[in-house]
């Protein structure tokens, strides 16, 4: 058999004159050339044997996830993800606690990293996390853990992890380094009270803007809270809720109007830094650590294709959950990966996400009002443009009629931006 399964020609029966030199034939009434002829049979088998050897690495078998990942059968990751990407080629920042990179089903994808300012020494290989038994490695193995000996399985597991133990700088320098080693994505499982984004924290992202990097960050734990900190609440930064197997927003996610997904948070056990797995673990961590994966899936699949493109992608082909339309606590929905990965999105399709920032053109569709948080930091005012002017203009010449006209208008126009939410 070949790599690809077709039929090689068999040294025997029909195909064995192939092997055969010419003037031969009449072999087999000879056992001396019948000797020669098998030892030199034999000899065209090994070689045959060892050129598949070298040309058809044994076939490895995807890595079958745990039961506990209830996620894989709800995305359909091993039979429609994986067939498309399984994210090769892509790094993934992991801003955290580091990654216990001496684990077997971690050891081959964690890059070295730094250990920011609490482990001036290290490289972000080992998980400084002694409060919750290793919430770095957690976040790390869901999205490329290999499977091994504690059957864990990242969903993105040809992706490859660069750890950063996060600085008490607030982020803003984890953000630079990550972006300066080749981080595609960033993950932000974590996060700092702030009722909006600091300006450091907003400088770096920028940056990674500029380098085409996607973030993405927790919305928090903190029902009570009116909002998200830092860095969630950042222009350009892809906050994300948590949802459980049955689509239903967990309880104690943080709302926020910068909330634009939602992904697992319930019951999503990983691995710590002892290598055990734990179960029935609930945080917009975990739903922020799958998230990123997703990215790093799209960003394997559409390697040309703009950070910007794939937040739009995964924004307009999310399920609508919770409450009809936006909600704070699931944004625009679930993501679903399969349909963010093949869907036909259109490039004019709305992006709140990139709409308030500076580094990106400002093409995409604002959102309408009624269907989007009244204010956040990823919504900005709708632009004057030259019909509201002239409109204004008119209110002053003609009075009432003028601005019943204008209200008429904006009935179309809001009735128009209706027809054109995200998709189901």
């Amino acid at each position: 058999m070949t790599c690809g399964g077709t039929k090689r020609p068999s040294p025997h029966g029909s195909s064995a004159s192939l092997i055969d030199p010419p003037g031969t034939h009449n072999m087999a009434t000879n056992p001396h050339a019948r000797r020669a002829r098998g030892a030199r049979g034999i000899a065209a088998s090994a070689l045959a044997l060892a050129l598949l050897t070298l040309d058809c690495p044994p076939a490895q078998a995807a890595p079958k996830p745990r039961p506990e990942e209830w996620w894989f059968d709800a995305w359909q990751i091993t039979e429609k993800v994986w067939p498309l990407t399984q994210g090769n080629g892509v790094t993934v920042g992991l801003i955290d606690t580091g990654v216990e990179a001496r684990l077997p089903g971690l050891r081959s994808v964690v890059l070295p990293g730094t250990g920011g300012d609490n482990v001036p020494n290290g490289d972000g290989r080992v998980d400084s996390d002694t409060k919750d038994g290793g919430h770095g490695t957690g976040m790390a193995a869901l999205i490329a853990a290999q499977g091994s000996s504690d059957r864990m399985v990242g969903i993105a597991p040809k992706s490859r992890i660069l750890p950063i133990i996060d600085s008490t700088v607030g982020f803003a320098r984890d953000i630079r380094y990550a972006v300066d080693h080749g981080a595609k994505v960033i993950n932000l499982s974590v996060g700092m009270p702030a009722e909006s984004c600091p300006d450091a924290i907003r400088s770096a992202v920028d940056y990674a803007i500029q380098h085409d990097v996607v973030l993405v960050a927790a919305a928090g734990n903190e029902p009570e809270d009116i909002t998200t900190g830092a860095p969630a609440n950042c222009p350009g930064v892809l906050a994300v809720g948590a949802l459980d197997a049955h689509l239903s927003p967990w309880q104690k996610s943080t709302p926020g109007p910068n909330v634009m997904l939602a992904a697992p948070g319930v019951s999503v056990g990983s691995i710590g830094r002892a290598g055990a797995f734990t179960p029935g673990v609930n945080g917009t961590s975990s739903a922020t650590a799958l998230t990123s994966g997703v990215v790093a899936l799209m960003r394997s699949r559409f390697p040309a294709m703009s950070g910007r493109e794939i937040v739009q992608r995964m924004l307009a082909t999310a399920r609508d959950v919770g409450p009809k339309g936006w909600d704070n606590k699931t944004g625009y929905g679930a993501l679903i990966p399969y349909k963010a990965l093949t869907a036909n999105v259109s490039r004019t399709a709305p992006n709140p996400v990139y709409n308030s920032t500076m580094t990106t053109p400002g093409n995409e569709s604002e959102m309408n009002a009624s269907n989007s948080p009244n204010t956040s930091a990823h919504h900005v005012p709708p632009k004057s443009t030259s019909h509201d002017i002239y409109n204004m203009n008119i209110r002053l010449i003609l009075g009432v009629a003028a601005i019943a006209f204008t209200t008429l208008l904006g009935g179309l126009i809001f009735n128009f931006a209706r027809k054109r939410r995200f998709p189901n």
